[in-house]
C-alpha cells in the first residue's frame, strides 16, 4: 500500500474502467472508529478537488453544531477498490479533515499524527517507520448474526487446521489484504483459543495507521462472510491472553536508520536509547491513548504475556519495550503495551512525541531488565526502579492530565474531548453493577 502513487487522472480512469459505482470517503473519529461519507461515482471529481463537505457536529469528539461544516481532502495514494463488493463496485479514499478556511481541523487524528511527524522532521528525522501487530479473536455468531462467546476453535500458538477452524477465514483475510496491496509477512494462530495475528510489512507512520484501519475493516468484513464475529476488544475472555497491538518503530534520516549504531554492544544508537528513555518516561501518561478502554486494563495484568511494567530488554518478553534481534536497517524498538482498541493515529502520535522528548532532552535510558519481572516482588521492582503501567482507565486518565508532553501531542481540542468521553465511560463502568458482583455477594449478604 505504501508504494502506491495515484494521480487524480489515474483514479478517474480506474474508476471508469473498473465500473466503480460508489466512493467511500473515510476518516477516523476521536475514538478510532472509521466514518464514511459515501458518494456516487459522478461526484468523484468533486471529491478529488477537496469539495465534499460533511457535518462535523455528528461525529464523536469533533465540533459543536454552530461550527459543523468541514471538508474532506482525500489522500490519493489510499485509493483502493473493495474486493468483496461484486455488484456495484465501491472505491475507497482515506481523507484528512479541513476547516472551511482551508486549515487542517485540530481534532482530526490523522492530522494530529502528521503534526507530530512535522516536529520529528524539524529535528532531522525524515520518517517514522511503524510495523504494527494487531491481534483479534474470532467468535461464532448466532442465527441472527449476533456474536456469541463461543470460540471458533480450540487452537493454540501456531496451530494449524483441523484444530484451527479459523484457518480458512484467516486465509481469506490474507488474500483480500494482498489484493488490496498489503504485503503480508506472517499469519498465524495466537496463544489463546480463537485468537489470531496477521503481520504486515512496516510502513511510514501515517500509512501504517491507515493500514490498521483498513485491516480492521477487512478482518470484520471477511469474518462475517464466514459466519464469525471478529473483535479487537483487548480482553474478551477471562483467564486467557488478551489481544495486543505491539508497535515496532524506528526513525530514519533518508535511507539511514537513526536507531542503528554498529559500534554499540547492542547495535543501538544514542538516538535509539534517548527515544526509548522518552517512551519509558511518558508511558504511564500515554497509556490512556494506547490502552483507551476500561477493558484494556484487564489485559495489562501479570501472567498473560502482556507487559504491565515500564522497563526494557533485548532478551526477555516481560518488559514493555523489547529490542528485536534484527540489526542494520531493521534495528527497531518494539513497544508492547498498545492494544488494538487504540486509535492508531493518536497512539503513534503520543509514542513519537514521547520518544522525541527523550531525544530532545538526551534522557538517560535505565538499565535493561533481563530477568522475568513477573516473578519479582514489589520491593525488588521498586529497588530496580521499575514502575507499573496504570491499573485502570481512571488512573491512566489522571496520568494523562498531568503530562505536558502527551497533552501537547494531542492538542487542546482532541485532549478536552477525549477526556470528556473517557470520563463518561469510566463513570458508567464505576457505577454499573456487574454480574461478578451479584455472583459474589447476592447470596453471601
Amino acid at each position: 500500500m505504501s508504494n502506491r502513487h495515484f494521480s487524480k487522472e489515474d483514479i478517474l480512469r480506474i474508476a471508469q474502467e473498473q465500473h466503480v459505482r460508489f466512493i467511500r470517503l473515510q476518516f477516523t473519529d476521536l475514538l478510532g472508529t472509521i466514518k464514511n461519507v459515501e458518494i456516487p461515482v459522478s461526484q468523484l471529481e468533486k471529491a478529488l478537488d477537496n469539495k465534499i463537505m460533511f457535518d462535523g457536529s455528528s461525529i464523536e469528539g469533533y465540533v459543536r453544531i454552530e461550527e459543523s461544516d468541514m471538508y474532506l481532502y482525500p489522500d490519493l495514494n489510499t485509493w483502493v477498490i473493495f474486493p468483496w463488493v461484486t455488484d456495484g463496485k465501491v472505491g475507497r479514499l482515506i481523507c484528512d479533515v479541513y476547516m472551511p478556511d482551508g486549515t487542517p481541523f485540530a481534532g482530526d487524528p490523522r492530522g494530529i499524527l502528521k503534526r507530530c511527524l512535522t516536529e520529528a522532521h524539524d529535528m532531522g528525522f525524515d520518517s517514522m517507520n511503524v510495523g504494527p501487530e494487531p491481534e483479534f479473536f474470532l467468535f461464532k455468531t448466532d442465527s441472527h448474526g449476533n456474536p456469541t462467546l463461543e470460540l471458533n476453535d480450540q487452537g493454540g500458538y501456531f496451530d494449524l487446521a483441523p484444530t484451527d477452524l479459523g484457518e480458512n477465514c484467516r486465509r481469506d483475510i490474507v488474500l483480500t489484504l494482498e489484493e488490496m496491496g498489503f504485503e503480508i509477512e506472517a499469519s498465524h494462530h495466537e496463544v489463546a483459543p480463537g485468537q489470531h495475528e496477521i503481520d504486515f510489512k512496516y510502513a511510514d507512520a501515517v500509512t501504517a495507521a491507515d493500514q490498521i484501519q483498513t485491516f480492521k475493516l477487512v478482518v470484520k468484513t471477511i469474518a462475517r462472510q464466514h459466519g464469525l464475529h471478529a473483535t479487537f476488544m483487548p480482553k474478551p475472555l477471562f483467564g486467557v491472553n488478551g489481544s495486543g497491538m505491539h508497535c515496532h518503530q524506528s526513525l530514519f534520516n533518508g535511507q539511514h536508520n537513526a536507531f542503528y549504531d554498529e559500534s554499540d554492544g547492542l547495535g543501538l544508537s544514542a538516538t535509539a536509547r534517548h527515544y526509548m528513555a522518552g517512551i519509558l518516561r511518558h508511558a504511564r501518561a500515554f497509556a490512556a491513548i494506547t490502552n483507551p478502554t476500561v477493558n484494556s486494563y484487564k489485559r495489562l495484568v501479570p501472567g498473560y504475556e502482556a507487559p504491565c511494567y515500564v522497563a526494557w530488554s533485548a532478551s526477555n518478553r516481560s518488559p514493555m519495550i523489547r529490542i528485536p534481534a534484527s540489526r542494520g536497517l531493521g534495528t527497531r524498538v518494539e513497544v508492547r503495551n498498545p492494544d488494538p482498541a487504540a486509535n492508531p493515529y493518536l497512539a503513534m502520535a503520543v509514542m513519537l512525541k514521547a520518544g522525541l522528548d527523550g531525544i530532545k532532552h538526551k534522557m538517560k535510558l535505565p538499565q535493561a531488565t533481563d530477568r522475568n519481572i513477573y516473578v519479582m516482588s514489589e520491593e525488588e521492582r521498586e529497588q530496580e526502579g521499575i514502575p507499573s503501567l496504570p491499573a485502570s482507565l481512571e488512573e491512566a486518565l489522571n496520568e494523562l492530565r498531568r503530562s505536558e508532553v502527551v497533552c501537547d501531542a494531542l492538542g487542546e481540542h482532541a485532549l478536552s474531548h477525549f477526556l470528556e468521553l473517557k470520563e463518561i465511560e469510566w463513570d458508567i463502568f464505576r457505577t454499573h453493577v456487574h454480574a461478578w458482583e451479584r455472583d459474589q455477594y447476592l447470596t453471601l449478604y
